[in-house]
């Protein structure tokens, strides 16, 4: 339906309601959308010819009244005509039809678009069959056959979150009597089924086959049976098909196939498209009797089957080692270690060195559901080309080299490749360019898959480099305080063993103390033996290395889009050719394009394989880096405890020497006369008192101040003296422990 401009001087208006377009023409009459000024609602007026017979003024004022009736999302919903515009626009007798206007156009004019030649993508298939599923499921049950489904009958209207496609156009619609058979002849050729064309009774069937081939059109951008064939001839070749080929064509020699699969090239994954070609199977049935009904499954009938196809929850898995895209139906309760089984049976890779990351990098955990990686359409627009996927990463030790497979071009490209010169006519001329371009294209965006599989190894690179740089800033803090909590020891463990050398000839010797102390700074050095330099100064040599991977030089992919840009506009120019400059020619600047963009393709590849092995040995480097780390901060904490251990043991063994020593003191009066006394009962005692004080608070005094501190503290020694005596009276089990002190 095209649309008209509107002049100035056509402006109409109708109350608050102004002309603002004429869209076209429709099987009966004209199409204009008009808007109200105040709340600025939009609505579509269809305006019956005056010239129409009296039966396809039956047949409006039929559809006036289905429309009117009709309740659905996907069914164009019917409004009221403003006030006075019925006089306004009467041109005879016959109703106005009001009905909610559809920005988004028809699905014949999205069809037409250039990056549609090959087909649409998979989610824009997707939500189209759900969609219009639903209208025909619904009008049927109504008892309503539409008889004209075509793309130039359905529009589309954005939604809040995708494109909404409805039904239009019921003024074929017929209801149903009670026997359910109409002998009429109606609807558009093209999608006709053959009951229709042959004028025999017919059902809700000749849906089905209309709708098989405008989703067979939608996949691959052509009709399913010879499109350009006329009446006669195409019945009779048609007509020969097998129940289950649902394309017939005729290739570049003029030879006619009949084939059970979906063409090539289209947009579908594996998966979906072998699923897809057995509904459509049922769809393209000849026998009206057999059409849309699977007798081997339950429920058998044709929607219900394709509602099990739209409930898939699909995972699309990159296997960044082979460049090919595995598609899995997953239910609600497999995890992803279910998914990696059945990767494992797929790519012989074993479950235990598979690496499945998310684009930001993130790595999926065994145990979480796989459907949080399934693509859901009906909250995204299907007309995106980059569908979410998690990528496939063996773990190193791994060289990544191409393992790709060589591209499988298209049938026609086949052929032009080998004969270049080959003259071919307009039309499938027309149809070799625009494969050549999705050919192009598909390589393009095939190399934007790989930069994204690229862009989540270095992601996930990163993450584990900052958790490795985290972990070197505690490893060096706790390295910094290990080393001053350790000189602090060893400096007052030297004081303490200059102390005692000094009174040594008081009477306080001990080899074994002295051993004890020696002992304990053997400990204590070992304490800072941690490898924390080398560790340092490997992570400080990888850094420049991790910072070159992100540097990307492998990322130049602007021949690919030079060419791309090159070979949609050769296809360009050739369809928008005028009629009466068609003319036939050959393919050489063709393939010349697909040759350049296959061979760019595959030596770009080489390269980013190559770069992919540099950031997955850097990403191996610090997985091996980080289990060395955190040993090293495992191990100076458990330092640190000796460190402090050793303190507390030092500072108790100095407090337990001096009650021993004042024990010695006094031993005389126990009446044990055989113990030779180790201090004096007033010098000796306060030195080592006084040595033990100094120590403890890591001070040295002179000579002088210490006689006279020890005069200071004499009283106070002497209660000591008098409480410790009466304490080793009563137990001198205690002496036998410290028999190290003989």
């Amino acid at each position: 339906m095209n649309r008209v401009p509107l002049q100035q001087q056509q402006q109409q208006c109708c109350g608050l309601w102004e002309l603002r377009e004429r869209l076209g023409n429709g099987g009966f009459g004209n199409v204009t959308r008009w808007q109200n000024k105040e709340t600025e609602e939009q609505i579509a007026i269809k305006q019956c010819r005056q010239e129409l017979s009296e039966r396809n003024k039956e047949r409006w004022c039929l559809e006036i009244e289905i429309i009117k009736r009709l309740d659905h999302v996907n069914v164009v919903a019917a409004r009221e005509v403003p006030e006075g515009m019925q006089k306004l626009m009467a041109i005879n007798d016959l109703p106005l039809l009001a009905m909610e206007y559809c920005q988004g156009g028809d699905l014949r004019k999205y069809l037409n678009l250039l990056e549609n030649c090959c087909g649409m993508r998979e989610g824009s298939v997707l939500i189209l069959l759900c969609d219009i599923s639903s209208a025909l499921s619904y009008l049927h049950k109504k008892r309503i056959i539409h008889r004209d489904l075509k793309p130039e009958n359905i529009v589309l209207q954005q939604g809040e979150k995708r494109l909404i496609h409805k039904i239009i156009d019921l003024g074929y619609a017929k209801q149903l009597d009670h026997s359910s058979l109409c002998v009429s002849f109606v609807g558009t050729l093209q999608y006709l089924a053959p009951e229709l064309i042959e004028r025999q009774k017919y059902t809700v069937t000749v849906d089905y086959w209309s709708f098989g081939t405008l989703v067979f059109e939608c996949i691959t951008g052509f009709r399913p049976f010879l499109p350009s064939w006329q009446p006669v001839p195409w019945h009779h070749k048609v007509r020969l098909k097998g129940n289950n080929d649902i394309v017939v064509y005729e290739d570049l020699t003029g030879e006619v196939h009949y084939c059970k699969h979906l063409p090539q090239p289209n947009n579908l994954n594996s998966l979906l498209s072998g699923k897809l070609e057995r509904w459509l199977q049922l769809m393209l049935k000849w026998s009206p009797q057999e059409r849309g009904k699977d007798p081997e499954a339950a429920p058998n009938d044709c929607f219900s089957q394709l509602r099990l196809i739209l409930q898939l929850k699909l995972v699309h898995v990159l296997n960044m080692m082979s460049a090919k895209i595995l598609s899995y139906s997953v239910s609600e309760d497999e995890t992803v270690a279910d998914l990696q089984l059945r990767i494992e049976a797929d790519t012989n890779i074993p479950v235990a060195k598979q690496e499945l990351l998310l684009e930001a990098g993130l790595a999926l955990e065994p145990q979480a559901p796989a459907t949080q990686c399934a693509i859901n359409y009906s909250e995204i627009d299907g007309r995106r080309t980059d569908s979410p996927l998690v990528f496939l990463f063996v773990r190193p030790p791994c060289s990544y080299e191409p393992q790709f497979a060589p591209r499988v071009l298209p049938e026609n490209i086949r052929f032009v490749q080998s004969d270049p010169k080959h003259v071919l006519a307009y039309s499938p001329l027309r149809r070799t360019c625009g494969q050549a371009w999705h050919t192009i294209r598909s390589l393009k965006e095939d190399w934007q898959r790989l930069q994204q599989g690229q862009k989540a190894a270095i992601m996930s690179l990163l993450r584990h480099n900052s958790s490795l740089s985290k972990q070197k800033n505690d490893m060096v803090s706790m390295y910094q305080r290990l080393m001053a909590k350790l000189d602090f020891f060893t400096t007052s463990l030297h004081i303490d063993m200059d102390k005692y050398q000094e009174q040594t000839s008081t009477g306080i010797v001990s080899e074994k103390f002295l051993g004890t102390w020696r002992s304990m700074e053997q400990t204590a050095v070992s304490c800072s033996q941690a490898k924390v330099k080398e560790l340092d100064e490997e992570m400080m040599q990888l850094q420049p290395e991790i910072v070159d991977v992100q540097r990307q030089p492998w990322r130049s992919g602007e021949a690919l889009d030079t060419l791309e840009g090159k070979a949609m506009e050769l296809f360009r120019k050739l369809r928008e050719k005028p009629r009466d400059q068609r003319c036939s020619g050959d393919s050489q600047e063709v393939v010349r394009l697909v040759v350049q963009a296959v061979q760019f393709y595959e030596k770009k590849l080489r390269d980013f394989y190559t770069h992919l092995s540099k950031t997955a040995a850097c990403r191996q480097r610090v997985m091996e880096l980080l289990p060395k780390v955190e040993g090293v901060v495992q191990k100076m904490a458990e330092s640190e405890q000796v460190l402090m251990h050793l303190q507390e043991k030092r500072q108790r063994e100095l407090w337990n020497l001096l009650k021993v020593a004042c024990s010695k003191v006094r031993s005389p009066v126990s009446g044990s006369s055989d113990v030779s006394p180790l201090l004096t009962p007033t010098h000796s005692l306060q030195q080592l008192a006084l040595i033990t004080f100094n120590n403890g608070f890591g001070c040295v005094c002179s000579d002088e101040s210490l006689v006279e501190e020890s005069r200071t503290f004499e009283s106070r020694l002497q209660s000591l003296l008098h409480d410790t005596i009466q304490e080793s009276t009563s137990s001198m089990e205690m002496l036998s422990e410290w028999t190290w002190l003989r």
